[in-house]
């Protein structure tokens, strides 16, 4: 196999790894601790025990809380194949109960073979909910309700998440209720007696630490033994890749990467690109090819939007920002005109300009959304007076100075002193 040739199939091998999250996410169920390791019992001896359940997978997206409970369905499915129905329901699409429970029982005679009324009422569905609870609790077998977007289930009267808790106190019911949520407080938005059916059961998911990135980092690039290329090849393609984790321009360029979003969706995104910037001649990854990855990876529009911005809208922005560092009680574009007057003062730039164009850069400024109005009130008063406020971080702004073709020294010095 020529050398082209395997790097090739090892790049293939890595992004298919990269596309598959049982793959990524599989490294998380090494530990008895693991939120998979503790949802997989939870569901699991409803099961086998016959019991009912209800726990909330809770966490910032891109932690991966659908991935892993995908990961525990299709075991367990394997593991039981007539013991298990998985009902799934998404917050978007089936907030209203009506609907939701129409989706249900679709879902429902779609599994059992039975036939689906659309004109049936919500009173049907419901009916027809509980006498299948019933029969599959007689015949064993355990029903999974996956409600994505738990808090939208939560508006209005909550009568889906009543019926179905409700519903799972009986002894012959056999069902799970996990839901899924980015919203931490979500069981407190339940209703009383919504809340007291509820379990009680939470598993929190948050971003992997920087030493589980690294190590995550190997479990996904490293390539296996029995991957069909040679050892040797192997073998020198995993050292180079250890060398490359351990240099500390690696770990400066993960904590770059993590800056702004940690999670381990935006990781793979990371690795993906990585592998696809890999040379075939050089046989394997390089430094260079994460380095080249991390731009395409941290697009950034405030930045982008700022490369664009004239010399005089650099300096409204310089001012709020200076405003907003002095603390003042309210910014307005008269109060950025005494700033950007008093800037003139000091240091005698040529760069001054009348107020008339003055507020059209202002306006340009609000129409690219880096600023905007405090809130909508005041629509009838003189947009001179209006409060504004900066859409763009402080650090944002001094990046994007820097990378402005035609940015005057002077507001790099202001920036520097406010940094």
């Amino acid at each position: 196999m020529g050398h082209e040739n395997q790097a090739e199939l090892a790049k293939t091998i890595i992004r298919s790894r990269i596309s598959n999250p049982s793959f990524i996410y599989s490294f998380f169920s090494q530990s008895p601790d693991s939120n998979y390791s503790k949802l997989k019992y939870i569901i699991s001896s409803s099961v086998t025990e016959e019991c009912n359940n209800s726990v909330l997978l809770l966490g910032p997206r891109g932690c991966g809380k659908t991935a892993v409970l995908e990961i525990v369905l299709e075991e367990l499915l394997k593991e039981h194949p007539s013991m298990i129905s998985v009902i799934k329901l998404n917050g978007l699409l089936h907030s209203d109960n009506n609907c939701a429970l129409k989706e249900i029982a679709r879902q429902l005679c779609l599994e059992h073979q039975l036939l689906f009324s659309k004109m049936a009422s919500f009173d049907d569905n419901s009916q027809f909910l509980l006498s299948m609870l019933r029969e599959c609790g007689l015949a064993h077998k355990t029903i999974v309700f996956v409600l994505e977007e738990f808090d939208l289930f939560t508006q209005g009267k909550q009568r889906l998440l009543y019926s179905l808790l409700d519903a799972m106190q009986s002894v012959t019911s056999q069902a799970v209720v996990v839901g899924v949520s980015c919203r931490l407080d979500a069981d407190q938005l339940l209703e009383k007696r919504v809340r007291s059916r509820f379990s009680h059961r939470k598993l929190l998911f948050l971003p992997p630490s920087g030493q589980d990135l690294k190590r995550l980092v190997e479990h996904i690039l490293l390539l296996p033994a029995d991957s069909g290329l040679p050892n040797e090849y192997i073998a020198a393609f995993n050292s180079k890749l250890i060398n490359i984790i351990a240099d500390e321009k690696f770990n400066g360029i993960i904590d770059t990467l993590c800056y702004s979003d940690s999670t381990v969706s935006h990781l793979s995104k990371f690795l993906f690109s990585a592998v696809c910037h890999m040379d075939l001649n050089s046989d394997s990854l390089s430094l260079e090819n994460f380095k080249s990855a991390l731009p395409s990876i941290q697009r950034q529009p405030k930045l982008e939007a700022l490369k664009d911005c004239s010399t005089l809208e650099l300096y409204i922005l310089v001012c709020m920002k200076r405003l907003e560092v002095k603390e003042l009680e309210m910014c307005n574009f008269s109060s950025i005109m005494k700033e950007y007057k008093s800037i003139h003062d000091t240091f005698q730039t040529s760069d001054y300009y009348a107020r008339n164009v003055c507020m059209r850069a202002f306006e340009h400024l609000l129409e690219r959304s880096l600023i905007s109005f405090e809130d909508n009130r005041g629509q009838g008063r003189s947009t001179e007076f209006r409060p504004v406020k900066l859409l763009i971080s402080g650090h944002e702004l001094h990046q994007g100075l820097k990378s402005h073709s035609s940015c005057p020294a002077m507001l790099h010095k202001l920036m520097d002193r406010e940094c």
